[in-house]
Formats: C-alpha cells, sequence, structure tokens
C-alpha cells in the first residue's frame, strides 16, 4: 500500500475513535498507528487474547492470538528468555478480522467523514463495494469467509509498519492469497508464543554461599524442582491453528565476573543432568573438585565480585497441522554478589 494509503488509514483509525460509542458497545482495540492493523499478544492471565471474538461489533477482531499460559513459568521470579541470536519473533502478520457487516460498519464512518479525501474514499468503495473485486463487502458470503487484515506485535519491534497490504478476503477453509507473505500459520504463532515464554529466575546455589576464601573451591548447582520445561500455546480459534512453544533448560554458563579465577568445568558451561544442574554441597565434600562451580584467585577486596549465572533454554514449536521446528535458544541470567576473602594464617 502506498505511503499515502497507510496515512490516511491512519487518520481512519482517528476518526473511527470518535465513532465507536455511538456505532459499538464493544470493548474498543488499539487500532495500528498508520493503519488499520490491531495489537497483537496478551498479558497478564494464563489464557489471554490479542482481540476480541465477536465477528459483528466494529472493533472485533476473530484472527485474534489467543495464548494459554498455564504451563508456562509461574511465581513472582520469572522472566522472558532472549534468543541467543539476532532472530525475533514476527513484526506483523495477517489473520481473518471482520465478518461483512463488521467490515462495514468500520469502514463506512470513515468514508464519511470525508477527512482521507474523496478520491481515496471513491477507490476504497469502488473495491469494497461496486464490484472491482468485491461487492457489497462480501455480504452474500456472511459465515462463509472473513475480511483479514494485518495484526500487530505488541511490543512495535522494527517492522511492525510492514504489513500494509489493503484488506482481503478469504473464504473458510480457503487459503490466503499465495502472493501475501506473513498471513498467519502454526509457524508464526510457534514463534509468537517464543515471545510469552517465562522463566525461573531463582540465583544458583553456592557453598560457600555469599562469601567465600581465595583458592577455596565453590559449588554451584540448580535445583531440578525449579528448573523443569515450560510451554506457551498460542491458537487462533476461528481457524483452527494452534502452536505449542517448548522451552527446556539445556546448560547453565557461570562467568566469575573477574579474570581472576577458575571455573568447573574449565568452559564455565555445566550441563543439564537428570532435570538438574551441578551438584548439591554435602559435608563430606571438602577438597573435592566440584563438577560445576568456580575457585577465586584473588580476594574482592572491599566489594564483591559479581557472578553471573546464565541458563541456556532449548526451544522448539509443535503446530496443530503437524508442522514444528526448532527455534534460537533462549537464554535468562541474573547476577549475584560474591565476596572473596584472603584466608587469614596465625604466625605463632
Amino acid at each position: 500500500m502506498p505511503a499515502v494509503i497507510r496515512f490516511r488509514r491512519g487518520i481512519a483509525a482517528i476518526v473511527l475513535a470518535a465513532s465507536v460509542c455511538v456505532l459499538s458497545a464493544a470493548p474498543a482495540m488499539a487500532d495500528r498507528p498508520g493503519g488499520g492493523g490491531s495489537v497483537g499478544g496478551g498479558s497478564g492471565s494464563d489464557t489471554s487474547t490479542s482481540g476480541g471474538t465477536d465477528g459483528d461489533t466494529i472493533n472485533a477482531s476473530v484472527g485474534a492470538v489467543v495464548f494459554d499460559r498455564s504451563h508456562n513459568g509461574s511465581g513472582t521470579s520469572v522472566g522472558p528468555v532472549t534468543a541467543t541470536t539476532s532472530w525475533t519473533p514476527p513484526a506483523c502478520w495477517y489473520a481473518p478480522k471482520y465478518s461483512p457487516a463488521a467490515f462495514q460498519a468500520y469502514v463506512e464512518p470513515i468514508w464519511a467523514a470525508d477527512s482521507t479525501g474523496y478520491e481515496w474514499d471513491a477507490q476504497q468503495r469502488d473495491r469494497y463495494v461496486n464490484g472491482h473485486p468485491y461487492k457489497d463487502f462480501n455480504k452474500d458470503k456472511t459465515g462463509k469467509g472473513y475480511w483479514w487484515d494485518s495484526y500487530v506485535n505488541k511490543s512495535f519491534p522494527p517492522g511492525w509498519d510492514k504489513c500494509d497490504e489493503p484488506y482481503f478476503w478469504v473464504d473458510t477453509g480457503g487459503a490466503p492469497p499465495a502472493n501475501i507473505p506473513n498471513t498467519i500459520s502454526t509457524k508464526i504463532l510457534g514463534e509468537l508464543a517464543y515471545n510469552e515464554i517465562r522463566v525461573p529466575t531463582k540465583e544458583v546455589s553456592l557453598k560457600p554461599a555469599g562469601t567465600t576464601k581465595v583458592n577455596l573451591a565453590t559449588w554451584a548447582w540448580l535445583d531440578k524442582t525449579t528448573f523443569k520445561p515450560v510451554s506457551v500455546t498460542a491458537s487462533v480459534p476461528v481457524l483452527g491453528l494452534s502452536a505449542t512453544t517448548t522451552a527446556e533448560p539445556v546448560s547453565l554458563r557461570i562467568d566469575p565476573g573477574t579474570s581472576d579465577a577458575v571455573t568447573y568445568p574449565a568452559s564455565g558451561v555445566c550441563e543439564f543432568n537428570n532435570g538438574s544442574i551441578g551438584e548439591e554441597y554435602t559435608a563430606g565434600d571438602a577438597g573435592k573438585t566440584p563438577p560445576c562451580g568456580v575457585k577465586y584467585l584473588r580476594s574482592s577486596g572491599s566489594g564483591s565480585y559479581q557472578l553471573k549465572a546464565t541458563v541456556t533454554w532449548k526451544i522448539h514449536w509443535t503446530g496443530s497441522d503437524g508442522n514444528g521446528d526448532d527455534l534460537p535458544d533462549g537464554s535468562f541470567g541474573r547476577p549475584q554478589d560474591v565476596i572473596v576473602q584472603e584466608i587469614q594464617s596465625v604466625n605463632r
């Protein structure tokens, strides 16, 4: 769509906002700045949607993505993973949005306001009313399909405004036009679910805890009951499409916060084994080398070192249509203070 059309659709969204209270009692959906798309995503509850599901109201979004977070990480100590590559979830996509009646109720007040210009309004009427190529908003196909439009990732990342195709019709059970990229699919749903994954952010257990000594091995481990696979399912119910994205912890990287340290193993990467990392220190382990840990070679002086423990999560998606694939690994880390003291000796 030319830039001028996108601009006019932006004006249209403003005009519509002023008309919603008169023409619809449905909850308002945020219109995509610069166009007619709705904000995607959702937050808060375990199951949420990016829009309404009533196809006969002005702001309905029948193709809104619904997220089921009931198998996600929970509690107050959770956070999002960060992709270990430059990959990002889709910035925008196309999906069903309006029934014929809802589409008419959306666009006619915009045309009537004349704020978008006679020429543009006439082109729109010709396209959607006069049969070039659609006639009377496709009312004769009511119940047999939907008008599709763009949706936008709720974080508005770069590229959110690239889905600028004009509204198009897709029959129920039919495929969207092959020449339009980013039409909703299980792949896109799996990628959107990636953005909703939340993982535990608990600090790694250390022994000695908080304060250790120079040249004394500090054991590190993670409780297997805390770190277990999590998943989020994204779906578009009106299309019967869904995809579940699962994140499974695979390793812990220890960064001592100083070059004056030795890690165990030497790579600093501790692998998960039977759902846990490392081994919990016991009294009989004194003098042993920990399977996962760190040894500081120099005192932290009057301060502390910032040890950072970063968990890597292997992530993949599986779609309701049998498709699936790996997604970039995700990571989440947090620093914790470690005080390192010199070993004091007594001379007699």
